[in-house]
């Protein structure tokens, strides 16, 4: 189609629901295709059409009906919305054959009836839309350039949806418009045509690269599956910026269900934002505005070595997790097949490495198509030396966060554990009714209140961020504590009787980071159980003590906040994370540090703080005669440990060995709880 000829296609459409300037929002469909040509050469206006569209969810709203005038009956016996296009097609065709003319502009009063209707609802239909849909003018912009005192673009209006004796949208306000439509049109040339992008581009982006806060959303709720062009496609009729799209990782690098979409301009991101809810299969996708820094951080990069591999256009990338470390490039290539030839070859791998060279067992892939791509995932678990290898889609922007993560140092020096004394300080307060807060607390301590450390009283909250029943209370000493304890014992609080216990400060922590504390004894949190050691770069080192005196009440989840300087008691507990300590870093006790490189996109999303055997690694603690003299929480270790869950009743200590092939375990670190 022409960018501009002396004929137009004027161009309109209602749906089910909201129209107007909220076309679209409520993801209804279309009712109604209205449409009229105009020769501009002959100044003559053709015969206006109307088709009524019969949607697949057979309910109108009283708003639609108010406004067009239609009822369900009526739409009841319409065509679907393929065939009204077909119509439309052949309607426009056989004018313009009669008229001389073989080119045409298609106009619209708004282009949300294109952009907000017409695309997302031919995409989950999935229909082919002809090519003169995807490039229009907008007669509101046009009017105000010729117009620029008639108010804002938003809030002109040449055509209206009055209805009349037999048609939606003729008669009165039909003539309004012709007449506005020959006046602006007349000797007019179409200085703007908008165009709606056939498929989103992959590409890449700098860390350096400006980019507006404006045009930037985030997108929430996304299936882990989910690719970029997926989203892209929930987005369809918007134009995202080449390589706009960047799926988010959690801290373990699993997709988390949220991307960062990046707009071409503000007005596209605006009509992003009213997308709100709107479905992706079956589930509702929440839409809300980021910022420019966001979408850096997450899509951003410096590799040279990234940015050549991705510099080649519209690839489709797929990531390998799992190879052997000793895999080459040629095994690869022989793995996946002759029936998915990599782009360039062995230039088309790319493998993840650690800092120090060696391999990470992940690796990407291009593909110049979807056809060798889907032929790639057909070998998803096919075993490749004596690994079976998972293969998944990715993006560029994963690309970019993997790459990232693996090849990142430690921002805090490695420092040498401090000496640490245990102190119980502290009392446990269980049983507490759910809507207890920190007033019913201090009530219930009554005149001990007084002996309550500043900021001393921390609840205990679920994994969903609600009180789960617990509190912990640091007081301002040992004495004071066992005071506590002794007299408030099972005290009532809003009918209910509620435990108190003296405890340590590092009880107190193993707690709150996710542990258990009962009579079998303590329990580790996750985070403090001894895991895969990264490379031998990043030693394992010890984290600080427990909660510091100046803590929040309450510690928000999977968040860590420098505080200021602490004085405080310490213990001996050594812990394996990956993130060494520092004597002026706080870091909340609620934080999983689960692991420090990530893993396949594919794994569970959700961070789950499940609690070792009770006694199992700390049995110790609970059998020292004294308090001061209260041992390590995790016992000594020289190296790294692993904890391994969900392992089959009849695994063996071979089976284990032979799962960790390619890493240097000892046989005699191997301990199964029973």
């Amino acid at each position: 189609m022409a960018s501009h000829s002396d004929t137009l296609v004027v161009f309109f459409g209602a749906t089910a629901g909201a129209n107007g300037g909220k076309l679209g929002s409520d993801e209804r469909e279309i009712i109604l295709l209205v449409w009229q040509i105009v020769d501009l050469h002959e100044k003559k206006v053709g015969k206006l059409q109307r088709c009524l569209v019969k949607p697949d969810t057979l309910e109108l709203t009283d708003q639609c009906k108010e406004e067009t005038g239609l009822t369900l009956d009526e739409v009841v016996k319409a065509e679907p919305l393929d065939k009204v296009l077909q119509q439309f097609q052949q309607s426009v065709s056989s004018e313009l054959k009669c008229l001389g003319r073989s080119t045409y502009t298609l106009c619209v009063n708004s282009p949300l009836v294109i952009r907000q209707a017409l695309h997302p609802e031919a995409s989950k239909k999935n229909l082919v839309l002809p090519e003169c849909f995807f490039s229009f003018v907008d007669v509101r912009k046009e009017f105000h350039k010729c117009c620029p005192n008639a108010g804002p673009v938003q809030k002109v209006n040449l055509f209206t949806t009055e209805k009349t004796e037999h048609c939606f949208g003729t008669s009165g306000s039909n003539n309004a418009f012709n007449d506005a439509i020959l006046f602006l049109f007349l000797d007019h040339k179409f200085s703007s045509v908008e165009t709606v992008k056939y498929k989103f581009d992959s590409g890449t982006c700098s860390k350096t690269e400006p980019v507006d806060s404006e045009t930037v959303i985030r997108a929430r709720g996304l299936p882990w599956q989910s690719s970029d062009q997926d989203i892209a496609r929930f987005f369809k009729g918007l134009s995202i910026a080449k390589g706009g799209v960047a799926l988010c990782l959690n801290a373990q690098g699993r997709r988390n269900g949220e991307a960062l979409v990046r707009f071409v301009n503000s007005e596209h991101r605006d009509l992003a934002l009213e997308r709100h809810k709107h479905h992706m299969g079956s589930r509702y996708i929440e839409v809300y505005k980021a910022t420019g820094e966001e979408f850096l951080k997450i899509a951003g990069g410096t590799s040279n070595e990234v940015a050549q591999f991705l510099s080649k256009e519209n690839q489709v990338i797929i990531r390998m997790r799992g190879l052997p470390f000793t895999a080459t490039p040629q095994e690869v290539l022989s793995f996946l097949g002759p029936e998915s030839p990599v782009t360039d070859g062995a230039e088309g791998l790319l493998f993840v490495k650690y800092p120090d060279g060696r391999p990470t067992g992940d690796a990407f892939v291009l593909f110049s198509c979807e056809e060798y791509a889907q032929n790639a995932l057909k070998k998803h678990k096919q075993i490749l030396g004596k690994r079976y290898i998972e293969l998944f889609r990715s993006t560029a922007a994963e690309v970019q966060q993997v790459l990232n993560r693996y090849m990142s140092t430690p921002l805090i020096s490695t420092l040498p554990p401090s000496p640490i004394v245990s102190t119980r300080d502290c009392v446990r307060l269980r049983g507490l009714p759910y809507t207890a807060g920190i007033e019913d607390i201090l009530e219930f301590m009554g005149e001990h209140t007084v002996d309550i450390k500043p900021h001393g009283v921390h609840m205990v909250l679920n994994q969903q961020g609600r009180p789960s029943g617990d509190a912990f209370i640091q007081m301002k000493s040992s004495d004071k504590a066992f005071m506590v304890a002794q007299k408030c014992h099972k005290k009532t609080m809003k009918d209910r009787y509620v435990e108190v216990f003296q405890c340590s400060t590092e009880e107190m922590s193993i707690v709150l980071m996710g542990g258990t504390l009962n009579r079998s004894g303590l329990s580790p949190p996750p985070c403090k159980l001894p895991c895969l050691s990264p490379p031998t770069a990043y030693a394992a080192f010890p984290t600080p003590p427990a909660i510091l005196s100046e803590a929040a009440l309450y510690q928000p989840p999977l968040l860590a906040a420098p505080r200021p300087p602490q004085t405080t008691t310490h213990s001996p507990a050594h812990t394996l994370a990956y993130y060494p300590p520092h004597p002026h870093l706080y870091m909340n006790m609620n934080m999983n540090y689960t692991a420090y490189y990530p893993s396949p996109p594919v794994s569970p999303s959700t961070v789950s703080y499940f609690a070792a055997p009770p006694g199992a690694v700390a049995a110790a603690v609970a059998a020292q005669p004294h308090p001061a003299a209260a041992a390590s929480p995790v016992l000594p270790q020289h190296g790294a440990l692993v904890r391994m869950q969900g392992l089959p009743y009849n695994t063996g200590v071979k089976d284990i060995l032979s799962f960790f092939q390619g890493y240097q375990v000892s046989t005699c670190c191997t301990e199964a709880w029973i």
